[in-house]
């Protein structure tokens, strides 16, 4: 079960490095998605944990059966009978010890997994809050996309201020109209 998380790990590892320009939202959606297959890998881990805690619970109560049985053929003064069942207590106790091994393997591959999902799970809220900068980079690229030019950063007076405010809000009224019409949903004649 860590194959399937290795796996997810490798797959959101290339998609992050195949994407030259940092886009946030996709980053997001790409570490939502490995985040959902890593809980209902989880899921599959732990219902493999429940069903060997059961099959264990049987083999030892087969396995208390099983010696039972041999002490009771070892009463008899039948030696047959007593090899064989000591047979069966034999398979029945080799069995307890590989599930055994088994269990611990699977609570620590469990463990494993969960910590990686709690990783996943950090990188996923970071990237949706994700660095401001980064997002506001992104939409000025879009709006230079669209022939928009990006207003100075001037903003230690109030004149300044205005001005820049007046640029980005003809800014983004020329990037609403250009998507209206790139849509054909232009409202003007």
């Amino acid at each position: 079960m860590v194959a399937v998380f290795e796996d997810l790990r490798a797959r959101l590892d290339r998609f992050l490095r195949e994407h030259s320009r940092p886009d946030p939202r996709a980053r997001a959606a790409a570490l939502r998605d490995a985040l959902v297959e890593a809980k209902v890998g989880v899921q599959t881990m732990q219902s493999s944990l429940t069903s060997t805690e059961q099959e264990l619970a049987s083999e030892r109560r087969q396995l208390t059966d099983a010696e039972r049985r041999r002490q009771l053929a070892a009463e008899l003064p039948d030696q047959e009978t007593v090899a064989v069942a000591e047979r069966f207590a034999q398979r029945h106790r080799d069995r307890v010890g590989v599930l055994e091994r088994k269990l611990v393997v699977q609570r620590e591959e469990l463990a494993l997994a969960q910590r990686e999902v709690a990783e996943i799970l950090a990188e996923y809220r970071s990237a949706r809050q994700g660095p401001t900068s980064e997002s506001i980079d992104a939409a000025w690229r879009d709006l230079a996309a669209a022939g928009a030019d990006r207003p100075g950063m001037g903003l230690d007076d109030a004149a300044a201020r205005t001005d820049s405010d007046q640029k980005l809000k003809q800014a983004v009224e020329e990037q609403l109209a250009y998507l209206k019409k790139k849509l054909g949903k232009d409202s003007r004649p």
